[in-house]
């Protein structure tokens, strides 16, 4: 059972690394030792990046939180809240490169398994077996466009929120007083109109993700 189970985990390791050096070819045949093909891969990375967008939404709302609860500190207890919020903004870039990259993984799965579905295809003589395989992969394209768009608007909406939470950070770095933390409202304001519309973008994508997934 023991060896079971480190013979799983290491399989599951030499995966994950080949997939990251790009030695795709041999990442497909270690999971398919695991019993899992391209679609199968897909299905999974989207159920992930569907996690990875609600935990980035999650983390961002909590850098706003954050700044809104410096107003009405003094000199002391802002510089605490100041280290905290330096940490919120650092959990978001780490939470925004995990979705970065997961949706790299999904489009780069789901480009290898649409190649493969049409090289199949051509394989199939029986006339309606090959049409109706022709008509559920378009069918597939078609939903994962519509994931793919929803994934890239989520995926820029976090620059420009990243560039202000960077912005503010670093302002607050350089000038950690009451009347600095007040000259701030308008862009705390900005920030959060912009956050708001950040989490909207990623439900919607969450929402085609769920889709996507119930269809496959």
């Amino acid at each position: 059972m023991k060896h079971s189970v480190l013979k799983i985990f290491f399989l599951l390791m030499t995966a994950a690394f080949l997939f990251i050096v790009g030695c795709q070819t041999t990442y497909y045949a270690v999971w398919e030792k695991m019993g899992k093909e391209k679609r199968h891969l897909l299905k999974d990375n989207v159920e992930k990046v569907r996690e990875d967008q609600a935990e980035a939404s999650e983390q961002f709302a909590s850098v706003v939180a954050r700044i809104k609860s410096m107003y009405g500190f003094d000199g002391g207890e802002l510089e605490d809240v100041y280290e905290k919020l330096s940490e919120d903004y650092m959990a978001c870039e780490e939470r925004a490169d995990a979705v970065r990259d997961r949706i790299d993984k999904v489009e780069r799965i789901a480009a290898d398994l649409f190649k493969e579905w049409e090289s199949e295809i051509a394989t199939i003589e029986n006339a309606k077996f090959k049409s109706k395989s022709r008509a559920s992969l378009q069918d597939t394209r078609n939903r994962f466009a519509r994931l793919q768009r929803s994934m890239a608007r989520a995926e820029a909406s976090m620059d420009p929120v990243l560039t202000n939470f960077q912005d503010y950070v670093l302002y607050l770095k350089h000038n950690l007083n009451a009347q600095a933390v007040s000259s701030l409202k308008k862009e705390v304001t900005e920030i959060e109109t912009e956050v708001s519309s950040l989490i909207e973008d990623m439900n919607r994508s969450i929402k085609e993700a769920d889709s996507f997934v119930k269809n496959m």
